[in-house]
């Protein structure tokens, strides 16, 4: 892997702020694609990197970003949906050989996976964390938290 990476990230809420400031800081070449350009205030100072404003789902707006040069593409939307087609269009279209995408309902990943794409669940992570730390590490149930 190339010490310096091009990585697309969708959303710029509390989490895809905080990893394009991360990852910009790195080192690596970030471009961040919002709808609402008011997010843009949560990056730092320092951010090195690009901004987008735009609807991450519209091929031009991926097109403005480059995504068709990105070796990672990070969907971190507030919507299950929007990260699962950006999810599918990186792959698929512009052959992103790197894409994960944050799921909140932990009974769509399988949808994700039966696409190939890498997810992160929160909902999952923490009701692991916590079911652990109540029962004394017994394991999450496969269908999730209700």
């Amino acid at each position: 892997m190339k010490e310096s990476l091009y990585i697309v990230i969708v959303g710029c809420g509390r989490l895809g702020s905080y990893l394009a400031n991360h990852l910009s800081r790195a080192g690596h070449s970030v471009v961040v694609i919002d709808s609402n350009e008011e997010t843009f205030g949560d990056l730092s100072s320092d951010f090195s990197g690009f901004r987008v404003v735009g609807d991450a789902t519209e091929l031009a707006v991926l097109r403005e970003a480059k995504l068709d040069e990105a070796d990672v593409l990070l969907a971190t939307a507030r919507e299950d949906n929007v990260n699962l087609m950006v999810a599918q269009i990186a792959g698929k279209l512009f052959h992103v050989a790197h894409v994960l995408a944050r799921v909140f309902d932990p009974r769509r990943e399988q949808i994700y996976k039966q696409h190939g794409i890498e997810t992160v669940c929160p909902t999952s992570l923490v009701a692991a964390a916590l079911i652990g730390s109540v029962a004394g590490g017994g394991a999450v149930p496969e269908e999730g938290p209700p």
